[in-house]
């Protein structure tokens, strides 16, 4: 490289510059407009749930409030906002919720909080779960292999949501006590251990069978005539070259988990009153869409933009990881 730069330079000409492998997987991102655009809303997305608790004192409401409720001129006789278009005022940007008033604009702020945080969370404790068990199945092989690969296919045949409905009452009633209420904080944990049990076998498949390929390689061939021990093999030889499935795999798993969260919310096993949750606003959504559907359209449009950007963003980054990948 050295010698072609010193040649080039003497001919006048613009010298060669080399490139990372990252540098080169940055370039073709940048060329792709939708991953771009994917990746601004998403970080907008990011950002609104960061900011939740300073947009809410710049706006001057927040969404344990009814407004409803404590000004007589904001809902009927019937619970339903008075002005139309649910209530969308200069006041109340969304509107408000039916029944009990609150705000939508900060529901809806709020909500992106809780989503996310549950669902990165999740997210990053699937995603290091899946590595591990991924890579021992596919490097030691054998029995724990064999053991590993049923487990992975059990759990990718279970029926997840059913048994999440099903166990989380008899979880609260063996942690909380009849007279007591179920802490936010149970809740929340307990939806982050069912989402990572049911979500890492995914991931651990697909590096089970990357690993299964890599370790027959030359270079690790050449690692373990050299007397490089199993732990260097795996951390130097094996998961650098997995680092483009994890990522991949890891950015179309979080709208998932994000998706899987409201649904469970809407079911009724997820986040509970009075915490703000796209989930329930879609459960409240449905009861009262036929006399206000300006309620159930913000959080659906904001679910549906959301999803749909990050999933493109993953294409993106699968596209500038892979350049042989055309579409």
């Amino acid at each position: 490289m050295a010698a072609a730069q010193a040649a080039t330079a003497g001919t006048g000409e613009p010298a060669l510059v080399g490139r990372s492998p990252a540098q080169l997987m940055w370039r073709r991102f940048r060329r792709d407009r939708t991953g771009v655009i994917s990746a601004v809303i998403v970080l907008f997305f990011v950002l609104v749930a960061l900011a939740a608790p300073l947009i809410s004192a710049v706006y001057g409401k927040d969404p344990y409030t009814t407004y409803g409720l404590d000004d007589p001129g904001l809902l009927n006789a019937y619970g339903f906002p008075i002005l139309p278009n649910g209530g969308i005022s200069s006041e109340f940007w969304f509107g408000i919720e039916p029944g009990l008033g609150r705000d939508v604009f900060t529901q809806l702020v709020y909500g992106i909080r809780t989503s996310l945080l549950i669902a990165l969370a999740a997210t990053a404790v699937t995603t290091v779960i899946g590595i591990v068990v991924g890579i021992v199945a596919g490097y030691t092989g054998g029995r724990t292999d064999y053991f590993i690969g049923r487990a992975i296919d059990v759990l990718l045949s279970f029926p997840s949501t059913l048994f999440i409905i099903a166990f989380m009452p008899v979880l609260e009633n063996l942690l909380v006590k009849p007279d007591e209420e179920t802490p936010v904080w149970l809740r929340a944990a307990a939806l982050i251990t069912f989402l990572t049990v049911f979500g890492w076998a995914g991931l651990a498949r697909l590096l089970r069978g990357n690993v299964l390929s890599l370790r027959e390689r030359e270079f690790v061939e050449a690692a373990r005539v050299t007397g490089a021990s199993p732990a260097r093999i795996i951390f130097k030889e094996l998961l650098p070259n997995l680092w483009t499935p994890i990522l991949i795999q890891s950015t179309l798993l979080l709208p998932a988990l994000v998706t899987s969260e409201a649904a469970l919310s809407f079911l009724g096993v997820g986040m509970i009153e009075p915490v703000p949750d796209w989930g329930r606003m879609f459960l409240r959504g449905t009861e009262v869409y036929q006399s206000d559907i300006t309620y159930l359209m913000f959080p659906g449009v904001a679910l549906l933009v959301f999803v749909v950007a990050f999933n493109l963003l993953g294409d993106s980054v699968r596209d500038a990881f892979d350049p042989r990948i055309r579409r």
